[in-house]
């Protein structure tokens, strides 16, 4: 109750019109309302991929703000293709590696951090603040802003939210005893609210139900939109697709690739869909579940490798997103880098309709 009362008088303010600034140039918020497994990372990529197809902003200087959860450097930081999750976080480094060519960089504060992306030559000139090492990026015209929909003191051009089809947010509670973060009328603040992790035959009658389990009204399929209050909202539904396993280390041996057998770890909010893709291609011996972004130590390597021993033919998967923390970790056998991979995933929609209605909804 304490912390319902917190969270409603901290949106009561900004609703009575406490400061919120704009950044200098558009933004795109995608967020959500929960403490994690609604997909923000792959619909942030997915993000990327559209923008590059535009004619506004195909071309352009991209870039991706994210706060580094997890991360040991502070301030602003330009993330790198060879940097490590422990400095800027483990999604921000995943987002680097998968384009290479868009600006992504890490601060807490986004309000400061948009500035600098804006104007780099402000990374030098930072009051009070570490420094960032080298900012050799080209101003931005369009920022993505990963998980920064709690951040109230940036206002973004476009807020998208994700929801899970697993988890609804009308069918969670708050902290501690659910997993939400924010108030789940929250929800109904974004322009645009996506639906992640839908399976793949969903169909309109199927989206219609459940845009009624979000507390939605008159959903139209061909427009994407439902209604709630007499307010008409962007409803799209996406899903996850899974691609063929890649190595985490240059020694890795893809013969494992065709094993009948897999070990699967993960630290992630839910790996659960993940699981259930994998079971319909492999048999898992062995599944060893951390938590969300989990600093992965010797003695969890142990485990992992103990489970290797029982069943020594065994391919082991894991996550992008734990790949990316788990390249610096040392003490891992030659055994475990010969067998480890990581699956990659990607957000899709589930018609080009969705698709096209995202398209015409980014900013100009």
């Amino acid at each position: 109750m304490i912390y319902r009362l917190i969270l409603a008088i901290r949106n009561a303010r900004y609703a009575k019109g406490r400061r919120s600034v704009k950044a200098p140039v558009p933004t795109i918020c995608v967020g959500n309302v929960t403490v994690g497994g609604t997909g923000k990372t792959p619909h942030t990529e997915l993000l990327l991929r559209l923008l590059g197809q535009t004619s506004r902003w195909g071309g352009s200087n991209l870039a991706v703000l994210s706060r580094g959860y997890g991360r040991r450097s502070r301030g602003f930081q330009q993330v790198t293709t060879d940097g490590t999750a422990a400095f800027c976080g483990d999604e921000p480094l995943q987002i680097k590696r998968n384009f290479p060519s868009v600006t992504v960089a890490v601060d807490k504060d986004r309000v400061h951090g948009c500035r600098i992306l804006c104007n780099p030559a402000l990374a030098l000139e930072a009051k009070g603040r570490k420094k960032c090492v080298s900012p050799d990026f080209p101003p931005a015209y369009i920022i993505l802003l990963d998980d920064a929909f709690q951040y109230r003191k940036l206002s973004a051009t476009l807020n998208i939210v994700l929801t899970s089809y697993h988890r609804p947010v009308t069918e969670d509670t708050l902290l501690p005893f659910g997993r939400l973060r924010d108030l789940p009328s929250r929800l109904y603040d974004a322009d645009i609210i996506i639906v992640s992790k839908c399976p793949g035959g969903l169909d309109d009658e199927d989206k219609a139900e459940f845009a009624t389990r979000l507390g939605f009204e008159n959903y139209d399929p061909s427009a994407c939109t439902a209604t709630r209050k007499g307010r008409t909202l962007k409803l799209l539904f996406s899903t996850i697709a899974y691609k063929r396993g890649m190595p985490v280390f240059e020694s890795a041996d893809s013969r494992y690739l065709y094993s009948g057998k897999l070990i699967l770890f993960t630290g992630i909010a839910d790996d659960t869909p993940l699981y259930d893709q994998l079971s319909g291609s492999y048999t898992i011996v062995g599944r060893l579940r951390f938590p969300d972004h989990h600093e992965f130590r010797l003695s969890d390597l142990g485990k992992i490798e103990a489970l290797m021993k029982k069943h020594p033919t065994a391919l082991v998967a894991t996550t992008e997103k734990d790949a990316r923390r788990l390249e610096a970790l040392g003490g891992m056998s030659q055994e475990l880098k010969t067998r480890l991979f990581y699956i990659p995933i990607e957000a899709e929609f589930l018609t080009d309709v969705e698709k096209e209605c995202l398209l015409q909804s980014l900013p100009q």
